[in-house]
């Protein structure tokens, strides 16, 4: 949340969370009405930037309640409690859509093959009933360190590494992916503009994961020994070739520079 009149951003993270990055902000379950209500009117936001969520694919597939809990009523709940003069941006994926007929537009139909990429729908419908002046931004891949240190491709990569555990990477999954730093710069402006409804974050282009993850390993010199699969030999879904692409021309839908450089060594 922002506080009216600053440009100071105040992130809150659940109750339950216990990282060291995380440990001194304002913590509150996104499915308790009353706490919500208390913190909206003691923090009195002009802006909220809902970013919050269970975003491991497996464990959806695994408590497709608890996820639907987690990730679409709890919208439904913070929106309840929310004044209508407050800002409400939220950051969906690029899992709302799945498959190989990527690249996909702000208007293609959402087609997940999920239970996370249809809890992220769900949610997104939410919104656009109960608060339409609000923005949905839909990205790829964000590159960078995590709260965490265990999430995101990066501290995936360099935990399982120096674990000495396996690291199978998907060689027909392609995403957008680009630096942590320039996609919140573009949420952030975002969140600041007048626009609503949806837009998605682009990048110059996409990549494999196979190609993210050996750019990633030179790059860091991590000394991970990749293992290539398929996405039909895995368990749990992976959504293919989902590269967001927008049909706007302003300066919010310049791509950013995405991770795997096609013009330099890494």
């Amino acid at each position: 949340m922002r506080r009216h009149g600053t440009e100071n951003l105040t992130p809150f993270c659940s109750v339950h969370s216990r990282y060291s990055a995380c440990e001194h902000w304002p913590r509150v379950n996104l499915d308790d009405g009353e706490a919500l209500r208390r913190i909206v009117q003691e923090w009195k936001p002009d802006l909220l930037l809902h970013c919050a969520g269970i975003c491991d694919v497996g464990k959806c597939e695994s408590w497709p309640d608890f996820a639907r809990q987690v990730n679409v009523d709890s919208v439904g709940i913070l929106l309840s409690v929310l004044p209508r003069s407050a800002r409400f941006v939220y950051c969906s994926s690029d899992h709302v859509f799945g498959g190989d007929r990527g690249p996909y537009t702000e208007s293609d139909r959402p087609h997940p093959i999920s239970v996370y990429g249809r809890t992220r729908c769900a949610a997104e419908e939410v919104i656009a009933r109960e608060r339409p002046d609000a923005l949905i931004v839909r990205h790829g891949v964000g590159i960078g360190p995590s709260v965490s240190g265990r999430t995101g491709h990066l501290d995936w990569l360099r935990r399982r590494t120096l674990r000495g555990l396996p690291t199978t990477v998907i060689s027909d999954e392609v995403r957008s992916a680009v630096w942590s730093e320039d996609l919140a710069d573009r949420i952030w402006n975002l969140a600041h503009s007048d626009l609503r409804g949806v837009r998605h974050v682009v990048a110059t282009h996409a990549s494999s994961r196979v190609e993210l993850a050996r750019y990633l390993n030179a790059r860091f010199g991590i000394g991970a020994k990749l293992a290539v699969a398929t996405r039909s030999e895995q368990s749990a879904p992976h959504i293919g070739n989902v590269e967001p692409a927008t049909e706007h021309d302003d300066p919010f839908a310049a791509p950013l520079q995405a991770v795997v450089r096609l013009d330099a060594d890494p």
